[in-house]
């Protein structure tokens, strides 16, 4: 008799700016769990703004596979759009990335505030008004100030089963908001698992009768809004050994600003306001352990002699990590600074 396999194919869809993931299970007999056995398939790219409906086939190309651990038999495809000639979709941001490499290391730290479906307001906020104001929530225990951890717990688990490097959670600076934190050797393969863990998290906020809120300022006023703080390092980063290069790569984000705020996310001049440890969204900063600049150089790379990573800390919760990590490299690449040998 044969094994019958869940294959769940995951993308991202035409809507613009900010673009959603689908998903459609795909079962296939004696699968062997590789990722060059998944099959390229096809989908209705007239329904999610990808195609028109006289020519709508789009195809999803397999790029990684993870264990399902909710799902017997399951496995979790992350796919690339095409085109029907094969070229890449123009919605395809994974492609324009140029890391082959992976020289560059990246980690992002996702923040995001979990809603309750009856209310859509975040959890901890009652109705009519509002919970206690700012400072015991951020990295709090207990059920005056904690709200979600049995959701949050469970979401972790399912990271780590997955295979996903998953490297740590914690609640955030307001009420419901919570963070993950996912670490991958290049820009692909980065984004590839915040999207996976992201696809995990909604699909089991459906048992929970929540929903995930990624909009980087859903709480008007006195509120922190949501990050995804990109840290990154390449050869050059990780042994420069100089304050000198550091700026000069720091530098090099200066005259791009425009460009960068471009991809990091819808609505995140709502959130980067020069309040709540943001840098405002028409400046750009650095410095060492400030967390209301642009980029943040982390005291432990000083402390190491300035060998280590720096933090880009404007993109939004609701940016696409393929994005920020396609235009981070080509800025960063730009410095033309021999590696120390």
């Amino acid at each position: 008799m044969s094994r019958k396999a869940k294959l769940e194919y995951i993308w991202l869809d035409g809507y613009y700016p900010t673009q959603n993931m689908r998903s459609k299970t795909k079962i296939e007999d004696n699968f062997s769990g590789k990722l060059e056995d998944c099959p390229i398939w096809s989908f209705d790219g007239s329904s999610t703004k990808q195609a028109e409906g006289g020519s709508s086939d789009c195809l999803l190309k397999p790029v990684a596979i993870y264990p399902d651990p909710a799902r017997k038999n399951g496995f979790l495809v992350m796919s690339e759009v095409l085109n029907p000639d094969g070229t890449p979709h123009e919605t395809n941001s994974r492609a324009t990335i140029d890391d082959e490499d992976e020289d560059f290391w990246f980690g992002f730290e996702q923040e995001y505030f979990i809603m309750d479906s009856k209310t859509q307001l975040p959890l901890g906020f009652p109705m009519g008004g509002y919970p206690g104001p700012q400072g015991m929530y951020y990295c709090s225990v207990g059920g005056r100030n904690t709200h979600g951890r049995d959701l949050v717990e469970e979401h972790a688990d399912l990271c780590l089963e997955a295979g996903i490097n998953f490297e740590g959670i914690n609640q955030e600076v307001a009420s419901g908001q919570w963070e993950f934190q996912i670490f991958a050797k290049g820009g692909k393969k980065a984004g590839d698992e915040v999207w996976v863990a992201r696809y995990l998290l909604d699909r089991l906020t459906e048992k929970y009768g929540y929903y995930i809120e990624y909009h980087p300022k859903p709480v008007k006023g006195d509120w922190n809004g949501s990050g995804m703080h990109c840290n990154f390092s390449n050869t050059l980063l990780r042994t420069a050994g100089s304050k000198e290069i550091y700026d000069q790569v720091c530098e090099a984000f200066r005259p791009v600003t425009k460009e960068h705020i471009e991809v990091y996310g819808e609505y995140n001049d709502q959130r980067l306001t020069g309040k709540h440890e943001t840098a405002a969204i028409t400046d750009f900063s650095y410095g060492v352990s400030d967390r209301g600049a642009s980029i943040r150089i982390p005291i432990i790379t000083v402390e190491k002699g300035y060998k280590g990573w720096l933090e880009d800390r404007r993109p939004a919760s609701n940016a696409d990590p393929y994005k920020v990590a396609a235009r981070i490299i080509k800025t960063v690449e730009s410095v033309k600074i021999a590696v120390p040998a």
